[in-house]
């Protein structure tokens, strides 16, 4: 038997998992030469920078639906994150899939999010790209930004988890497709519960006919949909939903688009948060001499606009607005005391 740790956990995921989980030994492996780690497999190894990183701690400051909340029951893109996780990790378990490889995606599927959540993603397609989207700007992070340049220097499969957790394209894995599940499992339920929280929603708003599908209560719905999955891709090479849920988790999301996303009440704000880092972006574009270290060295690379997009990108909600109110609002001046 093998002294390395790792070894041992390479022959159990070949002994115990299902036919449709990827093996961790058949990774693609990292763009940049590494030193295997005898106690680790490598998407272990992922996690374990993911959560390390800068870009992960931030995540505890950026919004998730309500913007720089002062209550602290709010979710933020941290909670998020670890509901995520937490979902996924059910699902791979129940499914034998890969449980390294979807906590790892799951752990860094939203680390190119933006300060002021979709408000922020918005002001950046508006001042910088309209191609400009949270999940592209995660694998910038993990491959550019990170480790002061250097990157994390993750997997192939778990990059390419994060780039596909939201939009139309799947991820190569079934792993990946969890994450994607997991991820539109734990939104519309935790923003339920944050917009009852709010005052904008109460359970009895929610059409009658998606709770006597999916159930009334947080942990129901939650329970309702994650065994949909499991019981529609078991033993299966995909990753869906049984019809039924799965319809009723759509029209769900619906519901809240037009209730609670576009809700003036939760989005008063919104509005300010683009002009702010609009006004960010132009300062910075100016002078970029300005910014931090990394991302002015980059802009001897790379254009100046795609720089200054990495760095207010980066922000979290109370940076941003602390350095808007630095640059921008007047000090009060306060003489001599006498």
């Amino acid at each position: 038997m093998s002294d390395r740790i790792a070894d041992i956990f390479l022959e159990r995921e070949e002994h115990t998992l299902s036919p449709f989980a990827f093996l961790t030994k058949n990774t693609k492996g990292r763009e940049h030469p590494y030193v295997p780690c005898k106690n680790r497999t490598e998407f272990q190894r992922d996690r374990d920078r993911i959560i390390h990183s800068k870009s992960f701690r931030r995540l505890m400051h950026k919004t998730q639906v309500f913007l720089f909340p002062t209550d602290e029951h709010y979710r933020t893109r941290m909670t998020h994150t670890l509901e995520v996780t937490q979902v996924a990790r059910i699902i791979a378990r129940a499914l034998c899939l890969n449980e390294d490889l979807t906590e790892a995606a799951a752990m860094g599927h939203d680390l190119g999010h933006t300060p002021f959540g979709h408000a922020g993603e918005s002001a950046m397609q508006k001042c910088y790209s309209p191609e400009f989207t949270h999940y592209r700007q995660g694998i910038r992070v993990v491959e550019k930004l990170e480790h002061d340049g250097e990157g994390l220097n993750l997997t192939y499969e778990v990059r390419d988890g994060i780039l596909h957790h939201t939009g139309e394209a799947l991820a190569s894995t079934l792993e990946g497709v969890i994450v994607k599940f997991a991820d539109r499992i734990a939104y519309i339920n935790h923003d339920i519960d944050d917009a009852i929280r709010a005052g904008i929603l109460s359970v009895d708003d929610i059409p009658i006919e998606l709770t006597e599908v999916l159930g009334k209560g947080h942990s129901e719905r939650i329970n309702k949909m994650v065994t949909s999955v499991i019981t529609a891709s078991v033993n299966r090479p995909e990753i869906k939903f049984t019809d039924e849920v799965g319809e009723a988790t759509m029209k769900l999301r619906k519901f809240l688009f037009e209730n609670v996303y576009t809700n003036p009440i939760a989005k008063s704000e919104d509005n300010k948060a683009q002009e702010l880092l609009a006004r960010l972006f132009e300062y910075y574009v100016k002078h970029p001499d300005q910014m931090p270290d990394l991302y002015f060295r980059n802009t001897n690379n790379e254009p100046v606009e795609r720089c200054v997009c990495d760095f207010i990108s980066s922000m979290t909600d109370r940076f941003a607005i602390n350095r808007y109110s630095e640059l921008f609002v007047p000090q009060v001046w306060r003489g001599k005391q006498l």
